[in-house]
C-alpha cells in the first residue's frame, strides 16, 4: 500500500499534537522578513490541509500540492468553507506546474525528506523556483541525518479512541533511509477494527547537500534555522528550516 493511503482518513487524529497555528505563526514571521508584499502562497505537500487551512484564515491566496489523492480529498473537504478558498492539485513535487506564480512556497513537515532521490529532489526545487515570482520565498524543513540516524530500531506508538498506530524506525546508513513500517488500527464498531499497513521511507539529506541543490536551482539568501525559531541551528538539532530567496 502506497504511504498516506491507509493513513489519510486517521492522519489528523494522529498528528492532533503538531501546533499548526504556531506552525502558520512561525511562517508569517518570515513572510514579514521577507520584505515584499506576499499575497499568493502555495502549500507543497500539503498533506490534510491543516496548515493550508491556517494560512487562508490568515488571508492569504493558498495553493495546495500533494502527491496522495487520499490527503487531497481529506484537504478540500476541510477547507470547503475558507475565504479564499484554496485550490488543490494532485502533483510529485518534481512534476510541479501551476496555473500562476507564487509569491512564497511552503512543504512543511519534512516532506522534503519523502523524495528518496537526490536528482529527484534537485528537480523540484528547480520547479519551485519556477512556479516563484522574483523575488518570491521558499521556506521549507528536514528531518536531520542526525535525527533519522537515530530512530534505528526505535518503536513508536500513536493512540486514540479511534486508531491506533504501532511503527518500527529502521535506518540503513548505505542507502541514507530511515523506513518506518506502519501498523495501523482503525475502529469500525464498538468491537470491530480494521488493520492496515503502511511503509514509509524518508533520505537523511546532508544539509550542505540540499544548500548545494537550492543554488543550482538559482536560489540564493540561503539561510538556516533551528526548529521554528529564528536562530541558528544546533549541532544536534532535530529538524532544520532553510529559507532561500528567488533573485529579483
Amino acid at each position: 500500500m502506497t504511504s498516506y493511503e491507509a493513513l489519510a482518513g486517521s492522519y489528523d487524529l494522529l498528528t492532533a499534537d503538531v501546533d499548526y497555528p504556531r506552525w502558520a505563526k512561525y511562517i508569517r514571521r518570515h513572510f514579514a522578513k521577507a520584505g515584499r508584499p506576499i499575497r499568493r502562497v502555495l502549500d507543497l505537500a500539503c498533506g490534510t490541509g491543516s496548515l493550508t487551512l491556517e494560512l487562508a484564515r490568515a488571508g492569504y491566496e493558498m495553493v495546495g500540492v500533494d502527491l496522495s489523492e487520499d490527503m487531497l480529498s481529506v484537504a478540500e473537504e476541510k477547507c470547503r468553507q475558507a475565504a479564499p478558498r484554496p485550490h488543490f492539485f494532485h502533483q510529485a513535487m518534481e512534476s510541479l506546474c501551476l496555473p500562476g506564480k507564487v509569491d512564497a512556497c511552503v512543504c512543511c513537515l519534512d516532506s522534503i525528506n519523502y523524495v528518496l532521490q537526490p536528482k529527484k529532489l534537485q528537480r523540484a526545487f528547480q520547479r519551485v523556483y519556477n512556479a516563484l515570482e522574483s523575488g518570491g520565498l521558499f521556506l521549507f524543513d528536514v528531518d536531520t541525518p542526525y535525527k533519522l540516524e537515530s530512530m534505528d530500531g526505535q518503536i513508536f506508538l500513536d493512540e486514540t479512541e479511534e486508531v491506533y498506530c504501532v511503527w518500527r524506525g529502521e535506518y540503513s546508513p548505505k542507502k541514507r533511509i530511515c523506513s518506518f513500517w506502519m501498523d495501523i488500527f482503525q475502529r469500525l464498531g464498538e468491537d470491530d477494527w480494521l488493520r492496515s499497513g503502511e511503509l514509509h521511507r524518508e533520505y537523511a539529506y546532508p544539509l550542505e547537500d540540499i544548500e548545494d541543490y537550492l543554488r543550482q536551482a538559482g536560489f540564493t539568501h540561503i539561510t538556516r534555522y533551528a526548529e521554528l525559531k529564528m536562530t541558528p541551528p544546533g549541532e544536534q538539532e532535530q529538524r532544520v528550516f532553510f529559507t532561500a530567496r528567488k533573485e529579483e
